[in-house]
């Protein structure tokens, strides 16, 4: 009926199969919550901003995220961070738990907000970041959505001055698993 050739190439290509398919997961823990390549993300590279979720992604998890905004963005000092994330991001954030780090130093949060009914979580430091500083913005305690997804954190910041206005710094693809 099958010929020795045919059932030895199909257990062949059942065990390369297999192990593709253990592997996935291993890539993924991997990972660790570090954003990869995003093929069709939608957002330019240079406007694609770094991330890490501490622990790992997962969805209805509990998070830390990391979101990293590189000096080379930071043309200007900043008086005020806005961070908007779609309205079917189902997740919840503590704006009490919202950690600033500036050179790797933690800076003195004068207040965060977390607007629900519009998306927006706004961080006011208490003196402006300095431009050309490389920013770590920690939203800790964060309650992941409890389906997973692409989820695309724009960041808006605001210089001070007379004339405030909101400039357009990147997005966060962030991927919950």
């Amino acid at each position: 009926m099958f010929s020795r050739s045919s059932v030895r190439k199909a257990f062949t290509g059942l065990a390369i199969a297999s192990c593709f398919m253990g592997a996935v997961p291993l890539v993924s823990y991997a990972q660790g919550g570090l954003p990869g390549l995003t093929i069709f993300g939608g957002v330019k590279g240079d406007d694609n901003l770094n991330y890490r979720l501490d622990f790992g992604g997962r969805a209805n998890g509990w998070d830390r995220y990391r979101l990293r905004v590189p000096a080379k963005k930071m043309k200007l000092a900043v008086a005020q961070f806005a961070i908007s994330y779609p309205d079917y991001f189902k997740g919840t954030f503590d704006p009490k738990s919202i950690d600033l780090q500036v050179q790797g130093k933690s800076v003195r949060i004068r207040e965060a907000n977390w607007n629900q009914e519009n998306n927006l979580i706004e961080i006011f430091p208490e003196e402006p970041v300095p431009a050309n500083s490389k920013v770590e913005i920690w939203l800790e305690n964060v309650k992941n959505p409890s389906t997973g997804g692409m989820f695309y954190f724009n960041l808006q910041v605001q210089s001070p001055g007379d004339l405030p206005l909101y400039r357009y710094l990147g997005t966060w693809v962030i991927q919950i698993s």
